[in-house]
């Protein structure tokens, strides 16, 4: 077989049907004008998006569910499903009433029934859930559209929490049910009240993921912003097409085979700004902060001393062009909160400054007892940048004398193992890859951020430190003393080392040139506004 490049692809404009397999519902026709056709960034691994912390499932959770709020295009929460709500005059009671004409898609009205279990279930799993909970006396249901969230202590992040839309999971609101499910089980049945219904019946797992427009939606009355106000849908269907080999999705929508592809490879930018019938657009410009992930719970990473080795020896540069090509797209990083973000400072990163450095890396493995056993790395092959991340950690972990085990997998099988708490050689891992939205990590609230042992994100490290100032910072009553905070929780978190970031980086969705509407945001691609002309 011919080999088809990537810039052969996009010069010729072939929708490479015959040279590289795809999907057949997506290639071999051309979607019509009230179905848009996505290619998003991976597949779909769980419905439930409350179990996970995977974006591509906050995707469809943002299809099917609503939100009591949401945060607009200035990072703003705004009211969703609530209609009214206010705070008393001690600051310890919330009191929120839905707004009119919320339903779920199988007509039942949405109460505050539903809202109080959903609430306590996101908040069992979501970093910045427990946070607030940890605040909370009680949740109660005042009357069908009321209910209350009342506090021990004053607490100043309910509504930001209850709207973020950086840091997954999202609190989706579910019936009853469902809500009801123990926190760490997956739900087997979805149904929301958001603007869109789930086709069980077109949908095909891994190929196709089907979303009809609900039309007993009732949109707020507010011009959309984010994932705030209004959401109209301007189309009958959206279709999220599993299409892993980026050639493939390129040529798809240059054909118009396919209406949107999420993550384009970043050095066909030039070329395909040169073509009229498809378009780029920044839709998180924010961006993507990359993760390399420990696992606490297993030799060689429960010891320090192994954690800091490979701190000393990722390069993000190398990470960020292979990703991202052109430097325009890209900033390396050593702040352990998102750069530009209020809580970027330069504590502790001297790492930063001298590695890679093999030879201190060598001396902590030394020290820290690695004795050459296989380390497992988790590599999504699914997700190219993930792919290539792993590709390059594996070689920077070599040099350094360590012995890796490369585990490819699609996407949902990473998510699925970094579940497990098994040994490494047993069905568990060492470290895998992911990335967040740079949002996400500006604050030390969410997932990347817990060290609260088995309550804490995929990897649980524990650091008792960690969690005495990241409470201090959440009850901080000025931008000064967060930021002060922020300091120490960094020159903590470089020394017990959680995580190694490799990097922050923008993209552009492709998309055809007909295709209009879409709303700029950190964490999620929201298909209400958007229309085809």
């Amino acid at each position: 077989m011919t080999n088809v490049t990537r810039r052969t692809v996009v010069k010729s404009g072939l929708a490479v049907a015959g040279a590289i397999a795809a999907p057949r519902i997506a290639l071999g026709q051309t979607a019509d004008a009230k179905t848009i056709r996505a290619v998003m960034h991976a597949d779909i691994p769980t419905y439930d998006p409350i179990w996970t912390t995977a974006n591509i499932s906050a995707y469809h959770g943002a299809m099917v569910y609503d939100t009591l709020f949401g945060v607009d295009g200035q990072q703003n929460p705004r009211p969703q499903m609530v209609g009214k709500y206010g705070l008393s005059d001690d600051k310890l009671t919330w009191t929120f009433q839905l707004r009119d004409g919320l339903k779920f898609h199988d007509g039942a009205a949405v109460t505050s029934r539903d809202v109080v279990p959903s609430i306590r279930r996101w908040a069992a799993r979501a970093g910045f859930g427990q946070n607030m909970m940890s605040y909370v006396k009680d949740i109660s249901a005042k009357d069908e559209k009321t209910f209350v969230i009342q506090l021990k202590e004053r607490y100043g992040l309910v509504i930001d929490l209850l709207a973020t839309n950086t840091e997954m999971p999202m609190c989706f609101i579910m019936r009853k049910k469902e809500a009801e499910t123990d926190p760490m089980q997956k739900i087997d049945s979805i149904v929301g009240s958001g603007p869109f219904k789930f086709n069980h019946d077109q949908t095909r797992p891994g190929t196709q993921y089907v979303y009809d427009r609900n039309p007993d939606y009732v949109p707020r009355k507010e011009l959309p912003s984010g994932i705030a106000g209004g959401k109209v849908v301007k189309v009958d269907r959206v279709i999220f097409i599993n299409m892993p080999d980026p050639q493939t999705a390129v040529a798809a929508v240059q054909s118009g085979e396919i209406d949107f592809y999420e993550t384009p490879p970043n050095d066909l930018f030039e070329q395909l700004s040169q073509d009229r019938d498809v378009k780029l657009e920044v839709l998180n410009p924010g961006g993507l902060i990359g993760v390399i992930r420990f696992n606490f719970l297993h030799p060689p990473f429960n010891n320090v001393k192994c954690r800091q080795a490979i701190l000393h020896i990722v390069k993000q540069v190398d990470y960020l062009q292979a990703n991202y090509g052109n430097s325009k797209y890209y900033n390396t990083c050593g702040s352990f909160f998102t750069c530009g973000g209020p809580m970027e400072n330069d504590t502790s990163t001297g790492w930063f400054k001298t590695a890679p450095d093999y030879v201190k890396a060598k001396q902590l493995l030394m020290e820290g007892g690695y004795d050459g056993r296989p380390v497992v790395l988790l590599q999504a092959t699914t997700i190219p940048g993930y792919k290539n991340a792993a590709e390059i950690l594996a070689g920077e972990m070599r040099r350094a004398g360590i012995n890796v085990q490369m585990e490819p997998l699609d996407w949902s099988g990473v998510v699925t193992r970094r579940a497990s708490k098994a040994p490494p050689g047993q069905g568990g891992w060492n470290i895998f890859i992911t990335q967040g939205a740079a949002g996400g990590a500006g604050i030390p609230l969410g997932v990347f951020y817990q060290a609260n042992g088995e309550k804490a994100w995929y990897g649980w490290p524990s650091d008792e430190k960690n969690e005495e100032l990241r409470t201090k910072w959440a009850i901080a009553e000025t931008l000064e003393e967060r930021k002060k905070l922020a300091r120490e929780i960094q020159e903590n978190a470089w020394n017990f080392v959680p995580h190694v970031w490799y990097g922050q980086g923008r993209s552009a969705a492709l998309m055809r040139a007909n295709i209009n509407g879409f709303l700029p945001n950190p964490g999620i691609v929201p298909f209400w506004n958007v229309e085809k002309t």
